[in-house]
C-alpha cells in the first residue's frame, strides 16, 4: 500500500476546484475576486481549501433562493 494514498487532500488547485464545482477556471477566478470562494497564494500558486468548495456552494444556493 502506498502511504500517500491515505492522505486526504486539504487544498485544491484552481483547475481542480473548477472540476469539483463543474465550472470553468475563469468562473473560479470570478468567484475568488467576488469573495464567494476563499483562496490563498503559495508563491505563484492559487490554492482553494477543500472546505471552501462546500461554503461556496452553500453561498451560491442562498443567493439563488
Amino acid at each position: 500500500m502506498n502511504p500517500s494514498s491515505s492522505i486526504t487532500r486539504r487544498v485544491l488547485r484552481v483547475e481542480e476546484a473548477a472540476q469539483a464545482l463543474g465550472i470553468g477556471r475563469s468562473l473560479v477566478y470570478d468567484l475568488i475576486r467576488s469573495g464567494r470562494l476563499r483562496s490563498f497564494k503559495v508563491g505563484s500558486r492559487r490554492l482553494i481549501p477543500a472546505s471552501a468548495i462546500d461554503e461556496a456552494i452553500a453561498t451560491l444556493m442562498e443567493e439563488a433562493a
